[in-house]
């Protein structure tokens, strides 16, 4: 007889459960999750016809005709199963080509199912429980939620109006033994800022001193104005050897619900993310990515659509400006984040809700863009990646007072 045959191994009796449980029914990391207040706003701003300046769901531009005939030959095709999880091979290959340093396809480049998906990717394979993430603020509010879900610790550093830059002080107290990565997003999401030369050079000091990895949204990489390059963190020595890049083509192709993105990283990078990558979505969709391969659009140098992107931003400025906002003009994205003080003592979902009454308009309120929604509070976001009609109407309301 053995040791074995003297354990009971039957499940042994419960007794049932009564009252409330002894814990919440979530993790505590889904528990410091924010809920959206844009979501209650929006059907607020459709019951009433307001001019939807809200979400950056993109009216403009059209999505390439090539890409979305591509998309249809290929379904029909019967391009419907699996993938490879790292991503259609030939797109990697046009994507690769497209980086500002040499990129191997195979070991560097990951298709992700939307750049949210990347993102979160980057920072579950960066952070571990209590390390620190540096962020700036105001900030995407997805890197929120990353940091969150992975149980980092967000570290903010303010950035100052008017021009939305950090003072060097706050900077460098944001890093310490503890720091195990920085979010970085350019042209930014709410700002509209693009980070220079200059400010990147300033971050790669701390970044090198203190080895940790940067996680760049670069989204917005093919949206910037006026003649402004934009500069990668891959275009940075002491950034480039430690960076991950997030990137989008639901963006920049202007088809936000087939969900592509992509992440460069060096090859140990990117070893890590793909594990995570493959549990959460074992790759994405096969015929939109086989689409936006066989399109040629990522070897079209005639698709740019920033100038047309830019005149929206030019559009909505002045209404802006004329209402009593004030604001740092956009230089990328399709974004602007605006100080209502000018115009209303109210704040946050408040002035939302007294704009979308009183004018028929619809912005997003800036609390969700800071750590402490308070701060938040005197801010709104605003879209323009809308048609001129869209913001010929938002103009003409907010100049005249018009009601829906």
């Amino acid at each position: 007889m053995t040791a074995l045959d003297d354990l009971d191994l039957r499940t042994p009796s419960r007794p049932p459960l009564t009252g409330a449980l002894p814990y919440p029914p979530h993790s505590r990391r889904a528990g410091s999750l924010r809920g959206s207040a844009l979501a209650d706003l929006v059907v607020l701003g459709r019951e009433s016809g307001a001019v939807d300046l809200s979400a950056g769901v993109p009216a403009f531009p059209d999505p390439p005709q090539a890409v979305v005939e591509a998309a249809v030959e290929a379904l029909r095709e019967g391009l419907n199963q699996y993938d490879d999880p790292r991503g259609n091979r030939q797109l990697r290959e046009q994507l690769a080509a497209r980086q500002p340093i040499r990129t191997d396809p195979e070991t560097e480049l990951t298709v992700t199912t939307g750049a949210t998906e990347g993102l979160c990717a980057a920072v579950l394979a960066t952070v571990d429980p209590g390390d620190e993430v540096v962020v700036l603020e105001p900030f995407y509010e997805g890197f929120h939620a990353a940091v969150r879900l992975a149980g980092g610790v967000l570290r903010t550093v303010p950035l100052r109006r008017p021009g939305w830059r950090w003072d060097p002080e706050d900077l460098a107290a944001a890093f310490g033994p503890q720091t195990r990565a920085v979010i970085l997003n350019s042209p930014a999401n709410p700002t509209g800022r693009a980070l220079d030369a200059g400010e990147l050079a300033e971050l790669a000091e701390h970044v090198e001193r203190w080895g940790v990895t940067v996680i760049s949204d670069e989204v917005y990489a093919g949206l910037v104005f006026d003649g402004r390059p934009h500069i990668s963190v891959l275009d940075v020595p002491g950034l480039a050897e430690r960076g991950i890049v997030v990137g989008s083509l639901s963006k920049w192709l202007a088809v936000s619900g087939w969900r592509l993105g992509y992440v460069r990283a060096d090859a140990a990078r990117t070893r890590a993310l793909r594990k995570v990558h493959e549990v959460t979505t074992q790759g994405t969709a096969a015929p939109l990515q086989a689409a936006i391969a066989r399109s040629g659009v990522l070897r079209d140098e005639g698709w740019d659509p920033a100038p047309g992107l830019a005149e929206r931003r030019d559009l909505i400025q002045a209404a802006l400006s004329g209402f009593g906002f004030r604001f740092h003009p956009g230089e990328g994205g399709c974004f602007l984040l605006a100080d209502v003080s000018g115009v209303s003592d109210l704040r946050g979902a408040d002035f939302c809700r007294w704009l979308v009454a009183e004018y028929g308009v619809l912005v997003v309120p800036g609390t969700a863009f800071f750590d402490d929604p308070e701060e938040g509070g005197r801010y709104v976001r605003v879209a323009f990646n809308r048609t001129p009609e869209t913001l010929a109407a938002a103009a003409d309301r907010l100049a005249r007072g018009d009601r829906p």
